[in-house]
């Protein structure tokens, strides 16, 4: 037993020792911690308001440590608390004459007359192990810098997810009451009327803003399909008519194509110039001319364009706070969710269903501390390709993970039954379905779902509204150059010609 409680006693935080070394006192609050304690065990309101913003490890003497550790577990035996409980249990556990036996306890309850301003006083405490870890962290990180046979690269990984696990464990967010909720609620529906119905932001895409009433804020969108469906063309489309026409700062994580690449696509959908023809720089003069007149749309828009690969969890959060600071960003896309790892080391962790699903709640997480939507593009298992009838896709086609399904507000699909070698929708009017593609809301948390059809224009890499009721000769006449100030969305493209450039297919 005295073996035992000698252990304890020399328990002691590893940045206290590297502070002490360099002859100064770690930050700490003593007395705060005295307070909260002797609050804890005559209040039980004191318990309630502190409960879940301090651990054990949150306090800086040893002996608090234990009181702290003893006054937690009978909290989650639902056990009533108080200085005879708490004694009998430290008693039990061998522990009570290490933190000083019942006269410490005592001397507690005495400091203090009520548990007021104990979230107040807990908060602080909190802080000061949160810079006791930072010194742990920043002096293991010199230390081992110094160290010629470390790598570099797994050093500043370690780092990062030390730092990260600071920041999932300390940083929550308090409940509010009704009151201010009824507040805030009604601020925001009086501010939705004033918007016409659009409380989110608006894609350009008419009938999705209708069913959405645009992008939510802290909202997770999946948008899924096979490769070459256009799941990058579609959300390339989405962020220039959201950059450009709504002034919506975007930020586009591409781990699959290079940044030039994504904005080649850009320009080609914008100038109405081939993706071949931008590749090959084979233009005519005429065409020269409206590269250089319809690019500058593009080139003053906001959108911002990441295209490091094997992108991280900690990384994308670490560089979505800093865009959403210093840029405004309102809504972050990433191409595409199954080429992220869930460490902070590159490599991953666990098996691939686990790691997807750490990146899944990891993005929700995202959404809802920056308030705006993450839209993740994800790649569909191979069944739709073997089932029959007209392939669309099933929200059991999700690939490796059922959580995404879950953490998700709105999971979507693009399907373009051209791809499968069919003429015609499988619809009661049989319509024609060439150069058209369908938007599918397979859930939606807060609202309906809906198959909605879009135009595709294969070789620009583009979608559109699908406009009905134009001649044949109106459509056939987009060649024509259009003023700067008319809508993307109302511009018609050439009759698609998909198949005759396969290289131009998006993927």
């Amino acid at each position: 037993m005295e073996k035992t409680n000698t252990i304890a006693a020399k328990k002691i935080d590893k940045s206290r020792i590297i502070s002490l070394e360099k002859g100064k006192i770690p930050p700490q609050a003593v007395e705060l911690e005295e307070a909260v304690l002797g609050a804890m065990m005559i209040d039980k309101k004191g318990i309630d308001d502190v409960i879940d913003i301090l651990h054990s490890d949150a306090f800086y003497d040893a002996k608090h440590q234990e009181i702290y550790a003893a006054i937690y577990e009978l909290f989650q035996n639902s056990q009533p608390i108080d200085i005879l409980t708490v004694s009998n249990l430290l008693k039990k556990n061998g522990k009570l004459e290490m933190v000083g036996g019942d006269f410490f306890l005592i001397r507690l309850t005495q400091k203090v007359a009520s548990s007021a301003h104990i979230e107040f006083h807990a908060r602080i405490i909190l802080q000061k192990y949160i810079q006791r870890k930072l010194i742990s962290i920043s002096s293991e990180i010199i230390e081992s810098s110094y160290d010629e046979s470390t790598d570099v690269f797994d050093l500043l990984d370690e780092a990062e997810g030390k730092l990260f696990e600071v920041t999932q464990g300390n940083l929550k967010k308090s409940s509010e009451d009704a009151g201010s909720l009824v507040k805030q609620a009604l601020k925001k529906i009086q501010e939705i009327g004033n918007q016409e119905g659009m409380s989110g932001l608006a894609t350009g895409f008419t009938k999705l803003d209708a069913l959405t009433s645009g992008w939510q804020p802290s909202d997770l969108i999946i948008i899924a399909a096979r490769p070459g469906m256009g799941k990058t063309a579609f959300v390339i489309s989405m962020a220039k008519n959201m950059a450009i026409d709504f002034n919506h700062a975007v930020a586009v994580f591409s781990l699959e194509m290079s940044s030039v690449q994504l904005i080649t696509r850009m320009i080609s959908s914008e100038t109405g110039l081939t993706s071949e023809k931008l590749r090959k720089g084979n233009l005519e003069p005429h065409e020269w001319e409206q590269l250089n007149v319809k690019v500058k749309r593009l080139s003053d828009a906001p959108i911002f364009i990441d295209d490091t690969p094997s992108l991280s969890i900690f990384d994308l959060r670490a560089k979505a706070r800093r865009l959403v600071s210093q840029h405004n960003v309102r809504i972050i896309v990433i191409d595409y969710l199954q080429l992220m790892t869930a460490g902070g080391n590159g490599k991953g962790g666990g098996n691939r269903e686990q790691e997807i699903s750490t990146i899944s709640r990891n993005l929700k997480a995202l959404a809802k501390e920056l308030s705006l939507p993450v839209i993740a593009l994800s790649q569909l298992s191979r069944a739709v390709e073997t089932r029959g009838g007209s392939k669309r896709p099933l929200l059991s086609d999700l690939r490796e993970s059922g959580a995404i399904e879950q953490d998700a507000d709105i999971v979507s699909f693009i399907f373009r039954p051209e791809y499968y070698g069919m003429t015609e929708w499988d619809d009661d009017e049989h319509t024609p379905c060439e150069g058209q593609g369908e938007f599918i809301v397979a859930k939606h948390r807060n609202g309906g779902l809906d198959n909605i059809r879009l135009k595709f224009t294969g070789h620009l890499a583009k979608f559109s509204d699908l406009e009905e009721g134009f001649s044949s000769e109106f459509q056939s006449s987009m060649n024509a150059d259009f003023p700067d100030d008319f809508s993307v969305n109302q511009r018609i493209e050439p009759k698609d010609a998909f198949g005759s450039n396969d290289d131009d297919v998006p993927f």
